[in-house]
């Protein structure tokens, strides 16, 4: 065996060993986050963070095993509510901040590689793992095949985008807010002076 296979063996199993390992850390970082945000409404919850997000966790994945239909009817309409007020929120924003639209050049992506390297590299990875979720993104795709993940991320994700500029618009204007602009409702971001989104 050459040099160039060795090298693609070990490329391709340091890329598999990444995609585990953040299929195995993804879910336990989203449902503590989740649980962590019960803190924005109460204290109550906050010294039961870790056991409620371990009881969640093993009861998604005792649910799990009825199969990805199962999981999808239950969890796919509260997604969609979701992803539908984020999307309506995140368009009012822009309408009151059209200028955030500009961020949406790719040649910022490219100047932030050409100035910064393999730093900038690594920020640009680290977003579009944010956006896609690769395990998830493969794991679905062998479930559900590629049409529905088309369809889904064309009419949905979407509305991550529109959100995540109306947050943007309001972070220069009000960097005191900067923390804030991704907690609470609305309501809650014009009572701090944030503005709503």
């Amino acid at each position: 065996m050459g040099w160039c296979s060795r090298w693609l063996i070990v490329t391709g199993l340091f890329g598999a060993a990444l995609i585990y390992g953040d299929g195995i850390i993804t879910p336990a970082i989203s449902v503590l986050s989740a649980v962590e945000g019960l803190d924005l409404a109460t204290s109550t919850f906050k010294p039961y963070t870790m056991p409620l997000a371990v009881i969640i966790l093993v009861g998604l994945f005792a649910f799990q095993n009825r199969g990805s239909g199962v999981v999808g009817k239950a969890f796919g309409p509260i997604m969609f509510v979701w992803f539908v007020s984020i999307a309506v929120l995140g368009v009012v924003g822009i309408v009151h901040h059209p200028h955030v639209l500009v961020a949406l050049n790719p040649a910022y992506g490219a100047q932030l590689v050409m100035d910064h390297g393999l730093l900038g590299f690594t920020v640009l990875g680290g977003v579009f793992l944010a956006l896609t979720g690769a395990e998830a993104l493969y794991a679905d795709m062998g479930h559900i095949g590629r049409n529905p993940i088309r369809i889904a991320w064309y009419c949905l994700v979407g509305s991550a985008t529109t959100s995540g500029c109306s947050h943007a618009a309001r972070a220069p204007g009000s960097p005191s807010c900067s923390l804030k602009l991704f907690q609470g409702s609305p309501q809650q971001r014009n009572a701090l002076g944030c503005g709503s989104t």
